[in-house]
């Protein structure tokens, strides 16, 4: 009788769990709903705005200029070294129209950020380009939305915009999922219904483009799959500055392995939480476990982490990072490169013999090609643009390794170690051959001629 009782009382609270839980998801629902529909009455009221506003303005302007948005353009990052490739290929086809840069960096001249690119990327642009600051960067940052972060940097991008007037195309790199989300099943559920509403509002204004260009294969089969533009849509892979790495001479390992003490491995990506540095670190701090003391053990190897800070959050991983390092007794072993020159960073991928890579689902992968056109052996992540455009069999040849966990890293750099020098000179090679379709001249090919239909309309 007592157990009935006792079951019976189980079944109840179940009844009344299930009540409770149904009566949070369907304000949830409805609020994720309401929310969709009032971004997208605000960007088909900006954009009309807007394009009044551009009409405007043309009809006062004596000829016409071409606008980009880029709220970080003094990074040092892939996406700012596209901007810069972008801009000196049209600068060179079209001379004359003018262009303009809206970005959000504080402090800085537009001096200082062209000396930055050229100094950071190599890249020194054919003539001026006007540069309009922006005061109100704070609302495209992850860190003002710590809930709802898509809806609330979407709209902010928007509102950034309009406060400058000027219409707007723009790309976000998302990585926000907090621990109380993941830990809880309808949380997460909820936030998979939000993510669905927000795909189908991403999907409509994709599809207004007329002209869609992605990254890698893996960005075209989600573009294509929301955005429904096929014949818009085309792959333009980013300029990758190949040619200052290939004019190294690769060294046979065998005349140079009687000098060499020390094994580096050399990671390349701005200190973003998406590009996975812990997992670096942790994945090395196996290795080292695994190589132990002795002649070639730990003592001959080091991690080098090379990377861009955007602000001050960028700044705080870093330590956190540092940190991490000390936790685990490897600080010894780790150095951090922080906003190097470009000649320095091609010093350091030219010795390495590693080129380390972490990032899950990265669009492309621009340090990934940097590194295998230095002759570094490639070890990058099994998913994405590495896997599916860059770390991919040439001509029947490898041409890196890829892996996708704290094991799997750190077994791959032992087997690399463990290589022949002739044999990773024959990887090197097939490396450097595969990398030629990255060019900064393939870039600026296939750019211009994605862009041809719109430039043509600013020549009429």
């Amino acid at each position: 009788m007592g157990h009935d009782n006792h079951h019976h009382h189980l079944s109840l609270c179940f009844c009344d769990l299930m009540r409770l839980l149904w009566s949070l998801l369907v304000p949830c629902l409805y609020l994720s709903l309401i929310l969709t529909l009032v971004l997208l009455l605000l960007l088909l009221g900006v954009r009309m705005w807007l394009q009044g506003r551009r009409k405007a303005r043309r009809a006062q302007d004596d000829g016409p200029a071409v606008a980009f948005f880029h709220p970080y353009c003094n990074a040092g990052g892939g996406g700012e070294r596209v901007l810069w490739c972008s801009l000196r290929a049209l600068m060179h086809r079209y001379p004359g129209i003018s262009f303009v840069v809206y970005t959000g960096d504080q402090g800085v001249t537009g001096e200082q950020i062209l000396e930055g690119a050229r100094q950071r990327f190599n890249i020194t642009l054919p003539r001026s380009v006007t540069f309009v600051f922006l005061r109100h960067r704070v609302l495209v940052e992850a860190s003002s939305y710590p809930h709802f972060t898509l809806l609330g940097q979407s709209a902010g991008s928007m509102f950034l915009a309009a406060f400058s007037q000027i219409p707007v195309l723009f790309h976000c790199y998302l990585f926000n999922n907090a621990d109380f989300i993941s830990r809880n099943p309808i949380l997460s559920a909820l936030k998979v219904v939000y993510y669905c509403c927000f795909a189908l509002l991403y999907g409509l204004a994709g599809s207004c483009s007329d002209v869609i260009m992605v990254n890698s294969t893996w960005t075209l089969g989600h573009i294509l799959a929301l955005w429904r533009s096929p014949s818009r849509t085309s792959i333009v892979y980013p300029p990758c500055d190949i040619r200052a790495f290939l004019d190294v001479p690769l060294e046979d390992e065998d005349e140079m392995e009687g000098d060499r003490k020390r094994h580096s491995i050399v990671s390349v990506g701005q200190f973003r939480p998406e590009k996975d540095h812990q997992l670096q670190i942790r994945a090395f701090r196996k290795l080292l476990d695994r190589k132990g003391d002795g002649p070639g053990g730990r003592e001959s190897l080091r991690l080098v982490l090379i990377g861009g800070c955007r602000n001050q959050e960028d700044e705080e991983r870093v330590l956190m990072l540092r940190g991490l390092c000390q936790e685990l007794g490897i600080a010894d072993y780790v150095e951090f490169k922080l906003n190097i020159p470009f000649e320095e960073l091609k010093r350091e991928l030219v010795d390495a013999t590693i080129g380390l890579h972490t990032m899950w689902n990265e669009h492309f992968g621009i340090g990934v090609v940097e590194c295998m056109a230095a002759g570094t052996i490639i070890l990058a992540h099994k998913s994405g643009g590495p896997k599916l455009d860059i770390v991919v069999p040439y001509e029947g040849r490898q041409t890196g390794f890829l892996a996708d966990s704290e094991d799997s890293y750190a077994a791959a750099m032992e087997t690399i170690l463990s290589l022949s020098p002739g044999a990773r000179l024959e990887m090197r090679r097939n490396a450097r051959d595969s990398v030629e379709r990255f060019s900064d001249q393939e870039f600026e090919s296939c750019f211009l001629a994605a862009m041809e239909p719109l430039m043509g309309t600013l020549e009429r």
